[in-house]
């Protein structure tokens, strides 16, 4: 009787695992991966997407074309039942539920970010882990030196320019040399912008940076980077942010309108519901991969909390989240798979170091390679081969490589494809004195506090004296947009550190239109005011 695989997670531990059965069991085993999306996202070329070395589709592969004679389905994971063995996703244009049976379930679901523990920074940082997190920032960054060539306000300039990465890990710092590659050799066709106006910061808690790698690299990394003009704070956190600001825990308050978070891995929702024993927010396992409490429930990769020794305690007694450990737990996993189908004993995980490498962009990389360290170019040089050959696939293999040689050749290119996304419904943050809005901007938005205060100032438009009120939790302003104005007549400002739910113009008409008694409230509310009626949505957009 074949025996059924379900891989849930399609990155390199499930990718990985689901090739290594296959190549071990063949036709013995039926291996099937469920995955959100239907690509491979190569994670540790996300920071040249962003840097704009390499193109979006570059960083990706179709997983249909990395799987042949693997099952593949896209689907979102709801639920995983182990007395019944299966697991329940949802797929379809009408998100229909699925019941998916097992014989081995891998879990293999990598992690996300949770960066609640930090005021404002869920609202208003950047993250570095989907290929769209990259495709924004790169937009974003291009969107702040738009905006800086041609303000004529020059503390708005400051804060345009201002660019501010939290985590000094690998993600961190490949991302901010990256960044700081695509603004040096992108102010050539920004005249109004001075090479001295550029601010690129990086904030560590710890007390080097690359932890990960030997300490003489680390400084090495830093003295180049310093050297670029990037600023290195060390013992440095973030108490707060804003759209606006960032406040270190140094009481430094960073005018910045750019902050991307390297930080706070946490398991992903559905990872998070599942029935099964937690530690340190990921799933605990033996160093077989066995779930603990289970026999055919495995999970690898960055949502499992892999022991690397007996009794294991310390933070380096268990396996890192990182491309290298992924690919070689996924070996392992599939070989005691065959082991437990075979009633045969299960090896413990044993990690063979080859080394770890890092770009620290602008042609300069720290390496150590069994042993022997190299920096600079050679290192770099070494980190594009090795992650060239790591690739899945010639075709992506070749892609990837005639980008490096387009960008060595030529300039980086500062179109803007991929436009800043516009938020929805959204939470925003201001600290006490955050201006929201003032008399004569774009009117663009609709607010209701959710908590702190808000001074409306205006002129009365019969008297022609200048009027102030402050609205409280539970109050609402910016009507005038609901009615159709460009045009803000009043400025508004944060009394207190304040958050306020915002919403567009065609999201509140959408829900007056759909919610009667959401329209009504509104309808009253606007006439009280002298305002007028709440709108209706015109087809077009619909």
């Amino acid at each position: 009787m074949v025996c059924r695989i379900l891989i849930l997670g399609g990155g390199f531990a499930g990718l990985y695992a689901a090739r290594n059965i296959q190549r071990l069991m063949g036709r013995n085993v039926d291996i099937e991966i469920v995955n959100r999306e239907n690509y491979f996202v190569f994670q540790p070329l996300l920071p040249e997407v962003a840097g704009g070395a390499i193109s979006a589709v570059n960083a990706v592969s179709p997983l249909r074309f990395l799987t042949k004679g693997i099952s593949m389905r896209k689907a979102e994971i709801d639920s995983i039942d182990p007395t019944s063995q299966t697991v329940t996703v949802f797929q379809g244009v009408q998100r229909r539920p699925t019941i998916l049976n097992y014989d081995h379930l891998i879990i293999a679901l990598g992690s996300g970010s949770d960066l609640s523990r930090t005021p404002g920074l869920h609202e208003h940082a950047f993250t570095m882990k989907t290929l769209s997190d990259a495709q924004s920032l790169r937009a974003h960054i291009i969107e702040r030196l738009e905006h800086a060539d041609v303000t004529r306000l020059p503390e708005v300039k400051k804060g345009a320019l201002t660019f501010t990465v939290i985590g000094g890990g690998f993600s961190g710092i490949e991302t901010v040399g990256e960044i700081k590659e695509l603004i040096d050799r992108s102010l050539r066709y920004y005249p109004n912008i001075k090479k001295s106006e550029i601010r690129v910061v990086v904030l560590e808690f710890a007390d080097r940076i690359l932890n990960e790698m030997p300490e003489s690299l680390a400084k090495y990394a830093q003295k180049n980077l310093t050297r670029r003009g990037i600023e290195i704070q060390l013992g440095v956190g973030v108490s707060g942010c804003t759209g606006t600001q960032l406040v270190t825990t140094a009481d430094e308050i960073i005018d910045t309108r750019t902050i991307v978070a390297t930080i706070g891995n946490s398991p992903s929702s559905a990872v998070s519901k599942m029935p099964l024993t937690f530690q340190h927010g990921r799933i605990l396992v033996g160093r077989d991969f066995r779930v603990h409490g289970h026999q055919n429930i495995w999970s690898i990769g960055d949502c499992a909390l892999i022991p690397m020794k007996e009794d294991a305690s310390h933070r380096d007694d268990f396996a890192p989240p990182t491309a290298q450990f992924a690919v070689q737990e996924a070996k392992q996993i599939a070989s005691n798979i065959k082991a437990a189908i075979g009633r045969q004993p299960l090896e413990a995980f044993k990690y063979t170091s080859k080394g770890s490498l890092a770009s620290l962009g602008a042609g300069r990389g720290v390496a150590e390679i069994f042993g022997i360290k190299l920096t600079g170019r050679t290192a770099w040089l070494l980190w594009r081969v090795y992650y060239l050959a790591f690739l899945p696939g010639m075709q992506t293999r070749i892609s990837v490589l005639w980008n490096w040689l387009m960008d060595w050749f030529s300039s980086r290119s500062v179109v803007q494809i991929n436009s800043e996304k516009q938020h929805g419904v959204r939470d925003v943050l201001y600290r006490a004195g955050d201006r929201i809005y003032e008399t004569g901007a774009r009117a663009d938005g609709f607010y209701t506090i959710v908590s702190g205060s808000v001074r409306i100032t205006g002129i009365d438009e019969n008297t022609g004296k200048e009027t102030s009120r402050v609205l409280g939790v539970g109050e609402h302003f910016g009507e005038r947009l609901l009615k159709g104005a460009t045009r803000r007549i009043a400025t508004a400002v944060a009394v207190d550190d304040t958050k306020v739910l915002g919403l567009t113009r065609d999201e509140f008409l959408k829900l007056a239109e759909g919610l009667p008694f959401f329209h009504d409230y509104f309808e009253n509310h606007l006439e009280a005011s002298g305002l007028g009626q709440v709108p209706v949505l015109s087809d077009d957009k619909h």
